[in-house]
Protein backbone atom coordinates (compact mmCIF):
# COMPACT_ATOMS: atom_id res chain seq x y z
CA UNK A 1 0.00 0.00 0.00
CA UNK A 2 1.68 3.51 -1.02
CA UNK A 3 1.62 6.41 0.98
CA UNK A 4 -1.61 7.80 -0.42
CA UNK A 5 -3.74 5.20 0.57
CA UNK A 6 -2.43 4.91 4.06
CA UNK A 7 -4.90 7.40 4.61
CA UNK A 8 -7.82 6.09 3.17
CA UNK A 9 -10.84 5.39 5.93
CA UNK A 10 -14.23 4.13 5.83
CA UNK A 11 -17.54 4.37 7.76
CA UNK A 12 -20.42 2.23 7.46
CA UNK A 13 -23.93 3.59 8.68
CA UNK A 14 -25.32 0.70 10.21
CA UNK A 15 -28.12 2.38 13.02
CA UNK A 16 -31.16 2.49 10.65
CA UNK A 17 -34.84 0.53 11.91
CA UNK A 18 -35.40 -0.46 7.49
CA UNK A 19 -38.87 -0.35 8.56
CA UNK A 20 -39.42 -0.36 4.56
CA UNK A 21 -38.48 -4.26 4.23
CA UNK A 22 -40.99 -4.68 7.39
CA UNK A 23 -42.23 -7.54 8.74
CA UNK A 24 -38.91 -8.73 7.68
CA UNK A 25 -37.09 -6.32 8.72
CA UNK A 26 -38.17 -5.76 12.29
CA UNK A 27 -36.97 -2.66 14.54
CA UNK A 28 -35.06 -5.14 17.13
CA UNK A 29 -33.33 -7.23 14.35
CA UNK A 30 -33.18 -4.96 11.17
CA UNK A 31 -32.35 -5.78 7.47
CA UNK A 32 -28.70 -4.59 7.82
CA UNK A 33 -27.88 -7.77 10.07
CA UNK A 34 -30.17 -10.15 8.07
CA UNK A 35 -28.76 -13.08 5.73
CA UNK A 36 -31.25 -11.79 3.32
CA UNK A 37 -30.76 -14.19 0.35
CA UNK A 38 -29.22 -16.74 2.11
CA UNK A 39 -25.71 -15.83 1.54
CA UNK A 40 -24.36 -16.87 4.75
CA UNK A 41 -22.78 -12.99 5.07
CA UNK A 42 -25.57 -10.33 6.07
CA UNK A 43 -26.26 -7.45 4.13
CA UNK A 44 -23.49 -5.57 6.93
CA UNK A 45 -20.67 -8.03 6.73
CA UNK A 46 -20.85 -8.15 3.17
CA UNK A 47 -20.11 -4.28 3.00
CA UNK A 48 -17.34 -4.82 5.61
CA UNK A 49 -15.93 -6.99 3.41
CA UNK A 50 -16.30 -4.91 0.16
CA UNK A 51 -14.60 -2.27 2.19
CA UNK A 52 -11.69 -4.70 3.64
CA UNK A 53 -10.64 -5.43 0.22
CA UNK A 54 -9.95 -2.06 0.03
CA UNK A 55 -8.38 -0.86 2.76
CA UNK A 56 -6.92 -2.21 6.59
CA UNK A 57 -9.28 -3.48 8.53
CA UNK A 58 -8.30 -1.16 10.93
CA UNK A 59 -9.81 1.80 9.11
CA UNK A 60 -13.51 0.74 9.19
CA UNK A 61 -15.44 1.86 11.41
CA UNK A 62 -19.24 1.16 11.79
CA UNK A 63 -21.78 3.49 13.33
CA UNK A 64 -24.73 2.07 15.02
CA UNK A 65 -27.42 2.71 17.48
CA UNK A 66 -26.77 1.45 20.52
CA UNK A 67 -29.98 -1.20 20.82
CA UNK A 68 -27.78 -2.87 18.05
CA UNK A 69 -24.12 -3.32 19.49
CA UNK A 70 -24.75 -6.53 19.95
CA UNK A 71 -25.78 -7.54 16.93
CA UNK A 72 -22.66 -5.94 15.01
CA UNK A 73 -20.69 -7.35 17.55
CA UNK A 74 -21.80 -11.16 17.09
CA UNK A 75 -21.63 -10.22 12.80
CA UNK A 76 -17.81 -8.26 13.08
CA UNK A 77 -16.40 -9.29 16.71
CA UNK A 78 -13.12 -7.66 14.76
CA UNK A 79 -14.36 -4.36 15.21
CA UNK A 80 -12.91 -2.95 18.63
CA UNK A 81 -14.51 -0.15 21.10
CA UNK A 82 -12.27 2.44 18.99
CA UNK A 83 -14.37 1.14 15.65
CA UNK A 84 -17.60 0.00 16.94
CA UNK A 85 -19.34 3.36 17.52
CA UNK A 86 -22.81 3.56 19.11
CA UNK A 87 -25.38 6.41 19.56
CA UNK A 88 -27.73 6.80 22.40
CA UNK A 89 -30.51 7.55 20.14
CA UNK A 90 -31.59 7.29 16.63
CA UNK A 91 -30.55 10.33 14.42
CA UNK A 92 -30.40 10.45 10.76
CA UNK A 93 -27.20 10.13 8.56
CA UNK A 94 -25.62 13.74 9.08
CA UNK A 95 -24.85 13.67 13.00
CA UNK A 96 -23.27 10.30 12.34
CA UNK A 97 -21.10 11.28 9.77
CA UNK A 98 -20.20 14.45 11.63
CA UNK A 99 -19.14 11.93 14.90
CA UNK A 100 -17.23 9.52 12.56
CA UNK A 101 -15.28 12.03 11.34
CA UNK A 102 -14.53 13.81 14.34
CA UNK A 103 -12.92 10.14 15.64
CA UNK A 104 -10.94 9.92 12.35
CA UNK A 105 -9.32 13.04 13.29
CA UNK A 106 -8.30 12.02 16.57
CA UNK A 107 -6.65 9.17 14.80
CA UNK A 108 -5.35 11.00 11.45
CA UNK A 109 -5.81 14.12 10.48
CA UNK A 110 -5.15 13.18 6.87
CA UNK A 111 -7.58 10.80 6.46
CA UNK A 112 -10.10 11.30 3.64
CA UNK A 113 -13.06 9.32 4.69
CA UNK A 114 -15.77 7.00 2.09
CA UNK A 115 -19.39 7.13 4.04
CA UNK A 116 -21.32 4.30 3.16
CA UNK A 117 -24.63 2.87 3.77
CA UNK A 118 -25.07 -0.88 4.81
CA UNK A 119 -27.57 -1.93 2.88
CA UNK A 120 -26.33 -2.41 -1.15
CA UNK A 121 -25.62 -4.53 -3.72
CA UNK A 122 -22.84 -4.23 -5.62
CA UNK A 123 -22.44 -6.51 -9.02
CA UNK A 124 -19.58 -5.60 -9.59
CA UNK A 125 -16.56 -5.64 -6.98
CA UNK A 126 -13.52 -4.97 -8.95
CA UNK A 127 -15.33 -2.17 -10.62
CA UNK A 128 -16.44 -0.73 -6.58
CA UNK A 129 -13.24 -0.76 -5.78
CA UNK A 130 -11.75 0.88 -8.70
CA UNK A 131 -14.57 4.24 -7.88
CA UNK A 132 -13.52 4.13 -4.58
CA UNK A 133 -9.72 4.53 -5.00
CA UNK A 134 -10.26 6.74 -7.57
CA UNK A 135 -12.61 8.83 -5.81
CA UNK A 136 -10.70 9.02 -1.97
CA UNK A 137 -7.32 9.95 -4.14
CA UNK A 138 -9.52 13.00 -6.04
CA UNK A 139 -10.66 14.20 -2.45
CA UNK A 140 -7.85 14.14 -0.92
CA UNK A 141 -5.51 16.09 -3.32
CA UNK A 142 -8.94 19.25 -3.12
CA UNK A 143 -12.09 20.47 -1.21
CA UNK A 144 -14.38 18.77 -2.58
CA UNK A 145 -16.93 16.41 -1.44
CA UNK A 146 -18.01 13.98 -4.07
CA UNK A 147 -20.87 11.28 -4.17
CA UNK A 148 -21.39 8.11 -6.45
CA UNK A 149 -24.28 8.17 -8.84
CA UNK A 150 -25.10 5.34 -11.42
CA UNK A 151 -27.26 5.58 -14.44
CA UNK A 152 -31.11 4.86 -13.97
CA UNK A 153 -32.31 2.07 -15.50
CA UNK A 154 -36.26 2.67 -14.72
CA UNK A 155 -38.15 5.46 -13.20
CA UNK A 156 -37.82 4.66 -9.37
CA UNK A 157 -39.71 6.67 -6.97
CA UNK A 158 -38.18 5.14 -4.28
CA UNK A 159 -34.70 6.53 -5.04
CA UNK A 160 -32.79 9.94 -4.75
CA UNK A 161 -31.72 11.66 -8.45
CA UNK A 162 -28.36 13.35 -8.92
CA UNK A 163 -28.14 16.05 -11.79
CA UNK A 164 -25.06 16.14 -13.33
CA UNK A 165 -24.05 19.72 -14.10
CA UNK A 166 -20.63 20.90 -15.71
CA UNK A 167 -17.82 18.09 -16.67
CA UNK A 168 -14.99 18.64 -14.18
CA UNK A 169 -12.77 15.53 -15.28
CA UNK A 170 -13.38 12.30 -16.90
CA UNK A 171 -16.61 10.84 -15.12
CA UNK A 172 -17.09 13.71 -12.67
CA UNK A 173 -19.69 16.19 -12.73
CA UNK A 174 -20.61 18.75 -10.48
CA UNK A 175 -23.95 18.55 -8.52
CA UNK A 176 -26.54 20.54 -10.98
CA UNK A 177 -29.35 19.97 -8.43
CA UNK A 178 -30.91 17.04 -6.02
CA UNK A 179 -33.92 15.47 -5.60
CA UNK A 180 -34.98 13.04 -3.20
CA UNK A 181 -37.35 10.00 -3.80
CA UNK A 182 -39.44 11.84 -6.76
CA UNK A 183 -43.31 11.34 -7.51
CA UNK A 184 -42.82 8.25 -10.41
CA UNK A 185 -43.89 10.66 -13.12
CA UNK A 186 -40.84 12.83 -12.18
CA UNK A 187 -38.90 9.97 -12.06
CA UNK A 188 -39.75 9.13 -15.50
CA UNK A 189 -39.04 12.66 -16.29
CA UNK A 190 -35.50 12.31 -15.25
CA UNK A 191 -34.76 8.94 -16.78
CA UNK A 192 -35.56 9.89 -19.94
CA UNK A 193 -33.73 13.60 -19.70
CA UNK A 194 -30.20 11.27 -19.44
CA UNK A 195 -28.51 14.29 -16.81
CA UNK A 196 -29.82 12.58 -13.93
CA UNK A 197 -28.00 9.33 -11.53
CA UNK A 198 -29.50 7.57 -9.03
CA UNK A 199 -27.64 8.71 -5.89
CA UNK A 200 -25.98 5.75 -3.85
CA UNK A 201 -26.24 7.48 -0.82
CA UNK A 202 -22.15 7.25 -0.81
CA UNK A 203 -20.00 10.10 -0.14
CA UNK A 204 -16.16 10.88 -0.20
CA UNK A 205 -14.03 13.57 0.92
CA UNK A 206 -11.47 14.57 3.46
CA UNK A 207 -12.41 14.11 6.90
CA UNK A 208 -11.83 17.53 7.92
CA UNK A 209 -13.95 19.30 4.75
CA UNK A 210 -16.30 16.69 5.77
CA UNK A 211 -16.74 17.36 9.43
CA UNK A 212 -15.99 21.41 8.72
CA UNK A 213 -19.27 21.79 6.14
CA UNK A 214 -21.65 19.29 7.99
CA UNK A 215 -20.68 20.28 11.71
CA UNK A 216 -21.44 24.06 10.67
CA UNK A 217 -25.36 23.50 9.84
CA UNK A 218 -25.78 21.12 13.43
CA UNK A 219 -25.51 22.52 17.37
CA UNK A 220 -22.11 23.38 17.96
CA UNK A 221 -21.25 20.18 20.17
CA UNK A 222 -18.21 18.86 18.76
CA UNK A 223 -16.85 22.07 18.10
CA UNK A 224 -17.45 23.29 21.40
CA UNK A 225 -15.75 19.66 22.86
CA UNK A 226 -12.86 20.82 20.84
CA UNK A 227 -12.14 23.95 21.77
CA UNK A 228 -12.49 23.16 25.50
CA UNK A 229 -10.69 19.63 25.16
CA UNK A 230 -7.28 20.17 22.96
CA UNK A 231 -5.96 16.47 24.16
CA UNK A 232 -9.11 14.52 24.20
CA UNK A 233 -9.02 11.13 24.63
CA UNK A 234 -11.26 9.00 22.48
CA UNK A 235 -13.07 7.89 25.70
CA UNK A 236 -13.35 11.28 26.42
CA UNK A 237 -14.73 12.10 23.55
CA UNK A 238 -17.45 9.03 23.56
CA UNK A 239 -18.59 10.42 26.93
CA UNK A 240 -19.27 13.55 25.55
CA UNK A 241 -21.12 12.16 22.75
CA UNK A 242 -23.57 10.04 24.72
CA UNK A 243 -24.72 13.05 27.07
CA UNK A 244 -25.06 15.64 24.00
CA UNK A 245 -25.59 13.86 20.78
CA UNK A 246 -29.83 14.16 21.31
CA UNK A 247 -29.30 17.24 20.75
CA UNK A 248 -28.45 17.17 17.19
CA UNK A 249 -31.16 17.38 15.11
CA UNK A 250 -32.31 15.00 12.41
CA UNK A 251 -30.79 15.91 9.16
CA UNK A 252 -29.70 13.58 6.92
CA UNK A 253 -26.84 13.30 4.72
CA UNK A 254 -28.15 13.71 1.19
CA UNK A 255 -30.14 16.88 2.55
CA UNK A 256 -26.98 18.37 4.63
CA UNK A 257 -24.40 17.72 1.60
CA UNK A 258 -26.25 17.27 -1.64
CA UNK A 259 -29.00 20.73 -1.04
CA UNK A 260 -26.62 22.84 0.72
CA UNK A 261 -23.23 23.03 -0.74
CA UNK A 262 -22.33 24.58 -4.15
CA UNK A 263 -18.65 22.74 -3.59
CA UNK A 264 -19.73 18.80 -4.48
CA UNK A 265 -19.13 16.49 -7.54
CA UNK A 266 -20.70 13.44 -8.56
CA UNK A 267 -18.75 10.35 -10.49
CA UNK A 268 -20.47 8.48 -12.50
CA UNK A 269 -20.03 4.95 -11.89
CA UNK A 270 -20.42 1.53 -13.48
CA UNK A 271 -20.22 -1.18 -10.97
CA UNK A 272 -23.50 -2.14 -10.91
CA UNK A 273 -25.66 -0.85 -7.95
CA UNK A 274 -28.96 -1.53 -6.25
CA UNK A 275 -30.36 0.14 -2.85
CA UNK A 276 -31.88 -2.95 -1.03
CA UNK A 277 -34.09 -0.96 1.30
CA UNK A 278 -37.42 -1.77 -0.19
CA UNK A 279 -39.38 -4.56 -1.40
CA UNK A 280 -39.71 -3.29 -4.93
CA UNK A 281 -36.20 -2.27 -5.59
CA UNK A 282 -35.24 -5.63 -4.40
CA UNK A 283 -37.77 -6.93 -6.93
CA UNK A 284 -36.20 -4.57 -9.51
CA UNK A 285 -32.68 -5.40 -8.88
CA UNK A 286 -32.71 -9.43 -8.57
CA UNK A 287 -33.56 -12.17 -11.17
CA UNK A 288 -36.69 -12.70 -11.79
CA UNK A 289 -38.25 -16.00 -13.30
CA UNK A 290 -40.07 -17.03 -16.43
CA UNK A 291 -43.24 -15.44 -14.69
CA UNK A 292 -41.61 -12.31 -13.92
CA UNK A 293 -42.01 -13.36 -10.19
CA UNK A 294 -38.65 -12.70 -7.63
CA UNK A 295 -38.33 -15.29 -4.86
CA UNK A 296 -36.21 -15.04 -1.93
CA UNK A 297 -34.62 -18.10 -0.34
CA UNK A 298 -37.94 -19.15 0.04
CA UNK A 299 -40.02 -22.48 -0.41
CA UNK A 300 -43.19 -21.71 -2.81
CA UNK A 301 -45.26 -22.82 -5.53
CA UNK A 302 -46.75 -21.14 -8.06
CA UNK A 303 -49.58 -20.88 -10.11
CA UNK A 304 -50.77 -18.27 -12.76
CA UNK A 305 -48.64 -15.73 -10.48
CA UNK A 306 -46.84 -13.14 -12.00
CA UNK A 307 -44.72 -10.09 -10.89
CA UNK A 308 -44.78 -11.08 -7.37
CA UNK A 309 -41.54 -10.61 -4.35
CA UNK A 310 -41.99 -13.71 -1.96
CA UNK A 311 -40.09 -14.02 1.14
CA UNK A 312 -40.68 -16.49 3.61
CA UNK A 313 -39.67 -18.24 6.57
CA UNK A 314 -37.60 -21.38 6.56
CA UNK A 315 -39.77 -23.97 7.22
CA UNK A 316 -42.34 -22.48 5.50
CA UNK A 317 -44.16 -23.85 1.72
CA UNK A 318 -46.67 -21.38 0.17
CA UNK A 319 -48.88 -22.31 -3.16
CA UNK A 320 -49.85 -18.98 -4.51
CA UNK A 321 -52.30 -19.10 -6.91
CA UNK A 322 -53.86 -16.26 -9.26
CA UNK A 323 -51.35 -12.80 -8.11
CA UNK A 324 -50.15 -10.43 -9.91
CA UNK A 325 -47.49 -7.62 -8.79
CA UNK A 326 -47.87 -8.39 -5.04
CA UNK A 327 -45.35 -8.17 -1.44
CA UNK A 328 -45.82 -11.70 0.13
CA UNK A 329 -43.95 -11.38 3.28
CA UNK A 330 -43.36 -13.51 6.32
CA UNK A 331 -42.00 -12.21 9.42
CA UNK A 332 -42.70 -14.14 13.11
CA UNK A 333 -45.94 -12.77 14.26
CA UNK A 334 -46.74 -10.50 11.00
CA UNK A 335 -47.78 -11.45 7.55
CA UNK A 336 -47.94 -8.92 4.58
CA UNK A 337 -49.61 -9.37 1.31
CA UNK A 338 -50.15 -5.88 -0.81
CA UNK A 339 -48.98 -4.30 -4.30
CA UNK A 340 -45.83 -4.43 -5.39
CA UNK A 341 -45.93 -0.63 -6.90
CA UNK A 342 -44.08 2.14 -4.78
CA UNK A 343 -44.44 0.25 -1.96
CA UNK A 344 -42.22 2.00 0.32
CA UNK A 345 -45.23 4.32 0.97
CA UNK A 346 -47.69 1.74 1.74
CA UNK A 347 -45.61 -0.15 4.16
CA UNK A 348 -44.68 3.10 5.74
CA UNK A 349 -48.08 3.58 6.48
CA UNK A 350 -48.91 0.05 7.27
CA UNK A 351 -46.47 0.17 9.79
CA UNK A 352 -47.17 3.01 11.94
CA UNK A 353 -51.22 1.72 11.66
CA UNK A 354 -49.86 -1.49 13.35
CA UNK A 355 -47.65 0.14 15.95
CA UNK A 356 -50.52 2.30 17.14
CA UNK A 357 -53.33 0.25 16.86
CA UNK A 358 -50.99 -3.50 17.57
CA UNK A 359 -48.31 -2.72 19.55
CA UNK A 360 -44.70 -2.62 19.87
CA UNK A 361 -44.02 -6.62 19.69
CA UNK A 362 -45.55 -6.54 15.87
CA UNK A 363 -42.66 -4.14 14.38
Amino acid sequence: MNIQTDHFYCVILAGGKGRRLWPFSREQYPKQFIDFFGTGRTQLQQTYDRFADIMPRDHIFVNTNKAYVSLVREQLPELDDVHLMAEPIHRNTAPSTVWATHRILMIDPEASVVVSPSDQTVQDEEAFRRNIIEGLSLVAAQDTILTMGVKPTRPEPGYGYIQMGDVVNENIFKVKSFTEKPERDFATLFLENGEFLWNTGLFLGRAQVLFNFIATQLPVMLRQFDADNCNASIEHENRYIQEHFPTYPNLSLDYAVLERSENVCVMLCNFGWADLGTWHSIYEAMRHDSNDNVVIDSDVILDDAHGNVIKLPKGKLAIINGLDGFIIAEKDNVLLICRKEDSSALVRKYVNEVQLHKGEEFV
